[in-house]
């Protein structure tokens, strides 16, 4: 989510003064009408190690999000590009029906699918309708690589935590992000004319702020539930990693640790 343009507080980009002493890429690339993909994280990362190790750097490639990373590691699957007229049939009818509607269009038609993707998440939805009718194939139908890629060699660190520690350090988080104006951060995006139906507003924090117009929730109530959302989201990330063949882990707290591992790695 750090992709997106006007999206600082609730997505922790990191502050100027970091991104002054240490470069970091793929940050505000994006507004947030933008859908912002695996496919396209994948290609604008591979131009950007290529530019990094022309000038004898290392890139580090940091999450966050577990399938974007592996994505990079082993490749996307070579599932076939939409028909931008089938893509813009099915957006036109979301905006018109709703993401509920648009599930149930999926589990009607590819329940497969559908047990694979959550009821709530836009992006996977529409791929996966947009696969189905442009091929008459599922979109799990097309296999992915089980082999990293050759062409590139990683290293591929784990930071692990005590779950307990995890979670409150999360919550201080939230806190901080409250605190730090995360409800002025919303109206802003609002009033420069982006919606909840827009791609980077469906991001932790900002669609709980933005679902509060709708009941009589409390702001601390909005609060406690960015949080859930985000010790919720930090638990399939973890499980997904976890899943991933050769991922060496390390306490987070033990920097040395990891950089003895780098060093080790890029001296190979």
């Amino acid at each position: 989510m750090q992709v997106y343009r006007g999206m600082d507080i609730g997505t922790a980009k990191p502050p100027a003064a970091v991104r002054e002493l240490l470069p970091h890429h793929l940050i505000d690339v994006a507004d947030p009408c933008e859908q912002y993909n695996a496919g396209r994280f994948v290609a604008d990362a591979e131009a950007l190690v290529v530019e990094i190790r022309a000038r004898g750097r290392a890139p580090v490639v940091s999450g966050g999000t577990a399938f974007y990373v592996t994505s990079l590691v082993y490749g996307l699957p070579a599932s076939p590009p939409v028909d931008p007229g089938t893509r813009e049939r099915l957006r036109s009818l979301h905006d018109r029906e709703g993401q509920e509607a648009m599930y149930r269009l999926l589990k009607e038609r590819d329940p497969g699918a559908a047990a694979r993707i959550q009821a709530r998440d836009r992006y996977r939805t529409m791929r996966a309708l947009e696969v189905l009718e442009s091929t008459g194939r599922s979109l799990f139908s097309f296999p992915w690589p089980r082999m990293p890629r050759a062409d590139l060699r990683f290293l591929l660190l784990g930071l692990a935590r005590p779950r307990e520690e995890l979670y409150r350090r999360i919550d201080e988080r939230v806190t901080r992000m409250f605190e730090a104006g995360l409800v002025d951060e919303v109206k802003g995006l609002l009033a420069a004319g982006y919606s909840d139906s827009d791609p980077g507003m469906r991001g932790i924090g900002y669609r709980q702020l933005l679902a509060m117009r709708d009941g009589c929730e409390t702001l601390r109530d909005v609060r406690d539930r960015v949080a859930m959302a985000t010790r919720r989201y930090a638990k399939r990330q973890i499980t997904f990693m976890r899943a991933v063949p050769g991922v060496c882990w390390i306490d987070a707290d033990r920097s040395l640790d990891v950089m003895a591992r780098i060093e080790e790695f890029l001296g190979t």
